[in-house]
């Protein structure tokens, strides 16, 4: 079973945030957080149902969130 480097991911976020804050060139940023976590949540939950050939219940497992929450997050980003 293959495993993503947490590090990795946290490399490529710090990489893109600092891209991001450079590229800014003295304008306001828009708050990080809320933008950090809605780039990459959306492709996390399409992932883990593509990975699970659409199972809900599965994906909320392979995500460890609750089913409802998953569908949740599925109507907010409007992920079909």
């Amino acid at each position: 079973m293959s495993t993503i480097n947490e590090n990795e991911i946290a490399c490529c976020v710090r990489k893109s945030v600092n891209k991001y804050l450079h590229d800014l060139d003295g304008e306001k940023p828009c708050p990080l957080y809320n933008m950090v976590i809605h780039s990459v949540e959306k492709p996390l939950i399409e992932l883990a149902i593509k990975h699970t050939n659409g199972n809900q219940t599965q994906a909320a497992e392979l995500l460890g969130i609750n089913r409802n929450t998953l569908r949740n997050k599925i109507k907010q980003y409007k992920i079909k």
